[in-house]
């Protein structure tokens, strides 16, 4: 293999590797098969994602969401994270948008923060056996739950860890409602895979209504509202004018696991090393 391969790790539980193995389970003949072979749930992974070669735009639209988050303004008060908790109706233990304390190498923390990034060449969609997770024509990976089988191979197959899944039914009261925001979608059914959706209700609904999501907020997801330092920006891609376009344009950022060519939909302003 080429030393500039870079590898994707999938990781099996020891549960999912029996279901899948079955009678083979435990021989190098079936872990090969498994995980590398035609039979493999991943074996649609397109080589790109493997190699790090660039991966196209799916967004086919006039629009392509998207969102930069400033680590250098972010202060780790979690209000996206319960914002969207409220507004999605998230269980408490299985947040869709994360936040954690980070450092730097010379030892200066920051907090950084994860949504669902949208990838563009997303694995989640690629390993989907039924299509229940699938790119819309404005660049979001969204999940059709009355499709969702439970297999949870989009789970596996996501580098971010950004999606949970439903162990059980839900009968717990959102401890985030009505403080941080009312729900605006029902809860999600037992045995389903669920994450981020760029607060897609508001997207669909205030484009209905002749609202521009990124610049008005009850078009714009519930995390880049709630932010009190606007550390998080959302908007058009497609549009060079866009805040976010602009921000990409005058900013210095990244993306997450760039080399693993997802094509995420979601940049970072890195904090600076130096207060």
């Amino acid at each position: 293999m080429s030393k500039n391969k870079q590898r994707v790790k999938l990781e099996l539980t020891r549960r999912d590797f029996l279901v899948l193995a079955g009678t083979a389970a435990g021989s190098v003949v079936a872990a090969q098969v498994l995980t590398t072979g035609a039979l493999s749930p991943f074996a649609g992974l397109k080589q790109r994602q493997v190699t790090g070669e660039e991966a196209p735009v799916q967004a086919k639209s006039e629009y392509h969401w998207g969102m930069v988050i400033n680590l250098e303004k972010c202060i780790g008060c979690q209000y996206c994270q319960r914002a969207c908790s409220a507004t999605n109706d998230v269980a408490s233990d299985k947040p869709w948008n994360v936040v954690v304390e980070d450092g730097l190498d010379n030892g200066r923390t920051f907090f950084f923060s994860r949504p669902c990034l949208h990838c563009q060449d997303a694995p989640c969609v690629e390993v989907c056996p039924v299509q229940a997770t699938y790119h819309r024509d404005d660049g979001l990976v969204v999940m059709d739950y009355d499709r969702c089988i439970g297999c949870r191979y989009c789970e596996v197959a996501c580098p971010y860890d950004a999606r949970k899944f439903n162990w059980k039914v839900r009968d717990d009261v959102n401890s985030y409602i009505p403080t941080w925001g009312i729900a605006e979608v029902p809860r999600r059914p037992r045995g389903v895979v669920e994450k981020c959706t760029f607060c897609i209700q508001r997207i669909d609904s205030g484009l209905a209504s002749g609202l521009m999501p990124g610049i008005d907020r009850e078009a714009t997801p519930a995390c880049v509202n709630v932010c009190p330092v606007g550390a998080r920006t959302f908007g058009n891609l497609k549009d060079p004018n866009s805040k976010v376009s602009q921000l990409i344009k005058n900013s210095p950022t990244l993306r997450l696991r760039e080399e693993l060519g997802t094509e995420p939909s979601v940049y970072y302003i890195p904090p600076q090393k130096e207060a």
